[in-house]
C-alpha cells in the first residue's frame, strides 16, 4: 500500500518546479517535495537508545490515546535527524503512535518549531519583528549574511549555517536578538554577533547565562543598562484572613475586599 506522502507527491510539483521558493518569516512550504534525501522510502528509525525515550514519552499517556506524544515524538525525531524532520520519520511517528501519516504532516506542518527541509548545524532564527527591527535587527542580519555569506533562509555551503527571519520570539526586553539552535542569544550588536558566529565555527559557542539565554552585553538578565534598579526584594503579598471563608457564606458587596483588591 502506497503511503500518504507518496500518494501526495504525485500531485505535486517536482523539486525543481519550485527551485525558486524560499522560506522566510517562519513559515514553510505545507507540502511535502520528494528530495534524493527525503523521501517516503528513505529509511529511519529511533535508535536504541531514543527507544528508551520513546516509551518515556508514551507512559504519560492512557494506550488509547498515544496520539497525545505527536509534538514530543516529532522533537525526538527531529534532534537524532540532526535538527530537521524527514517524511520518513513523521511515517515513523504515525506507526508508533498508531495514527494516520496525515495526523502527523498536519502537526509537523503547523508548529515552526518543526523543520521539515535540511537546515544547517546552527541554525539561527533571527527575531525582525518590531522590537527588534526598531533596535537594529536589520543591522544583525546583513551583517550575518555578510559574514557568512548566505541570505534569508539559506545555508552555508558547508552545512554549518541556516539563516531564517522569524516572528517574535518573546525576548522584546533584550533586543536585537536571535534563537541559535535552543538557546537564546540577545542584546546583539553587529561586532557581537561575529564574534558569536565565529565561536560557532570553532565548535563552541558562548554558554548559556544564569537565567537560560546570554545577554552578549555584559546584562545578566533583562536589567537596563544602569542595572538592577527596582525590586531588590520580593514583594510581601497583603496579608490573608483565613477566616474569612468559615460560614460558607460571602457577602456579594464584599468580595473584592476579600481578593485583596
Amino acid at each position: 500500500m502506497l503511503s500518504a506522502a507518496r500518494l501526495l507527491t504525485r500531485r505535486l510539483p517536482s523539486a525543481s518546479a519550485v527551485v525558486g521558493q524560499t522560506r522566510s518569516m517562519g513559515s514553510a512550504q505545507s507540502f511535502h517535495i520528494n528530495t534524493p534525501d527525503n523521501t517516503p522510502e528513505t529509511y529511519f528509525d529511533f535508535t536504541e537508545e531514543n527507544y528508551k525515550y520513546v516509551n518515556k514519552i508514551l507512559s504519560k499517556y492512557p494506550a488509547n490515546y498515544k496520539q497525545s506524544g505527536i509534538i514530543p515524538l516529532l522533537d525526538l525525531a527531529q534532534r537524532q535527524h540532526g535538527g530537521w524532520l524527514p517524511v520518513a520519520a513523521m511515517d515513523k511517528v504515525a506507526s508508533i503512535v498508531e495514527a494516520a501519516p496525515s495526523r502527523v504532516y498536519e502537526v509537523a506542518s503547523f508548529y515552526t518549531m518543526f523543520n521539515r527541509t535540511k537546515v544547517g548545524k546552527y541554525f539561527i532564527q533571527l527575531c525582525g519583528t518590531t522590537p527588534c527591527m526598531i533596535c537594529g535587527s536589520e543591522d544583525i542580519k546583513g551583517t550575518i549574511e555578510k559574514h557568512l555569506g548566505i541570505k534569508n533562509g539559506g545555508t552555508t555551503e558547508d552545512g554549518m549555517f541556516t539563516l531564517l527571519e522569524v516572528e517574535c520570539l518573546g525576548a522584546c526586553a533584550n533586543a536585537p536578538m536571535i534563537q541559535l539552535n535552543d538557546d537564546y542569544y540577545e542584546c546583539l550588536t553587529p561586532k557581537t554577533i561575529i564574534e558569536l558566529l565565529d565561536a560557532c565555527k570553532e565548535g563552541n559557542p558562548p554558554a548559556m547565562g544564569k537565567w537560560g539565554s546570554l545577554p552578549m552585553n555584559g546584562q545578566v538578565s533583562c536589567e537596563g543598562p544602569l542595572g538592577k534598579t527596582s525590586l531588590w526584594e520580593a514583594p510581601v503579598p497583603p496579608e490573608v484572613d483565613v477566616e474569612r471563608f468559615k460560614g460558607g457564606e460571602v457577602d456579594p458587596a464584599s468580595v473584592k475586599a476579600h481578593m485583596s483588591y
